[in-house]
Formats: structure tokens, C-alpha cells, sequence
């Protein structure tokens, strides 16, 4: 009877604290965590981007590279490359696995091609030669989806955008200027130019906004 009573004891007491750890981590902490994202700075939702018609046009950190039709004007900065070599395309626009991580080190033949090839290509678009393509141009970054350039890239591709745009290239230099960000606490990292941040000062918008794009 004694050993009955205790084994009771012990199964009720056992329920206790896997429904007190249910209710406290399947419910209390996980509302909390999303209770904080909503009254952040919107993290939670994607921290969207909306141009001037209040059109969600990307997002604070993730780089979405601007497309245009072939052979259309291309009045807009573009984001570093996203690759990958599964799909075997140096560029690999709007490809989902962007973010995932990719084995192809410094002696990797497919790397190199890849690179020559991105190297050629944006030469080509920005009009000079390819050993002015800066490094970022050419390499995705860590996450494969950074939102900045560096601005060695945004100052090559100033002449096009301008001639594009119809405005001086002083002004889209002044543009670039007013969108870079310099290094984290004085000395962390390297400067940086917010490309949609810029591309919106171009206006750019979203593809199924009301109001077209007046880039041009």
C-alpha cells in the first residue's frame, strides 16, 4: 500500500512539472519572445522597406538585386552576386538556396570560372575594363544575400546610372555619399552603401506598385 501511495506521489509530481514546463515553455516564453518582436523595430516582420507609394519594395537585410528585361535601360545599383554552383550559373538570380553555404574554396576551379565570368560580365554592363571590377562585385558575401556594397562598386557603376537617369554624375556620386555607412564604432568592418536605400532615392519601386518606377 505503501509503495502504491509513494508511486502515486511521485507520477503526480511528475505531471506537475511537465505540465508547469509545458505551459511555461510551449506557451509563457514563446508568446513573450513574439510579444518583444512586435514592439521591436520590426525584425519580426521582415523589417519591410516601402518606397514613396507606401509599397513594400524589400527589406533592411536582405540585398534584392534590381532586374531589368534584356536589352531594357538599366537605371538602377546593383546588389553583389548571388551564386550557385549547383545550378551551375555564376549569378543564380533569384535563387532560393542564395543564403545556404557553398564548398567552393580558393583552389576551386568552378569558383574561378564563375568568377571570370561575373568579372566579364559586369565589366561589360558598366562599360570598363574588367581589372576595374572591384573584389565584392565578383563574390557573394558570407550570408549570400547582404543588402551593401562596398563603395569601390556603387562609385563604378555611377556613369551608367547617370547617363540612364539623365542627371550628372556629381549628383548620383552625392547620392551615393548620402547612402553610405561608415565603419561600425569608428573601426569595425568597412564602409558600405545601402543599395535599395539608394535605388529608392532613384525610384525604384516595387513591380506590382500602383505607381511605376520613374527611374529614367
Amino acid at each position: 500500500m505503501r509503495f502504491t501511495i509513494g508511486f502515486a506521489k511521485q507520477v503526480w509530481a511528475g505531471l506537475l512539472v511537465l505540465l508547469s514546463l509545458t505551459v511555461i515553455l510551449g506557451v509563457i516564453y514563446p508568446a513573450a519572445v513574439w510579444g518583444v518582436g512586435r514592439i521591436s523595430s520590426g525584425s519580426a516582420e521582415g523589417s519591410p522597406v516601402t518606397d514613396a507609394a507606401g509599397c513594400v519594395v524589400g527589406s533592411a537585410w536582405v540585398g534584392v538585386d534590381p532586374q531589368v528585361p534584356e536589352g531594357a535601360r538599366d537605371p538602377f545599383f546593383h546588389n553583389r552576386v548571388v551564386g550557385s554552383v549547383a545550378d551551375e550559373d555564376p549569378f543564380a538570380t533569384g535563387d532560393p538556396a542564395a543564403a545556404l553555404p557553398l564548398n567552393q574554396g580558393p583552389s576551386s576551379e568552378i569558383l574561378a570560372d564563375f568568377i571570370a565570368e561575373r568579372r566579364a560580365a559586369i565589366a561589360a554592363r558598366e562599360g570598363v575594363d574588367p581589372s576595374s571590377v572591384p573584389v565584392d562585385a565578383v563574390t557573394g558575401s558570407g550570408s549570400g544575400i547582404d543588402p551593401h556594397i562596398s563603395p569601390a562598386y556603387a562609385l563604378l557603376q555611377v556613369p551608367r546610372v547617370a547617363s540612364t537617369n539623365g542627371i550628372s554624375e556629381d549628383a548620383v556620386r552625392e547620392l551615393v555619399s548620402e547612402h553610405t555607412d561608415g565603419r561600425q564604432l569608428g573601426f569595425l568592418g568597412e564602409e558600405r552603401v545601402n543599395v535599395l536605400e539608394l535605388n529608392l532615392a532613384l525610384g525604384l519601386t516595387a513591380p506590382t506598385c500602383a505607381t511605376s518606377s520613374t527611374g529614367g
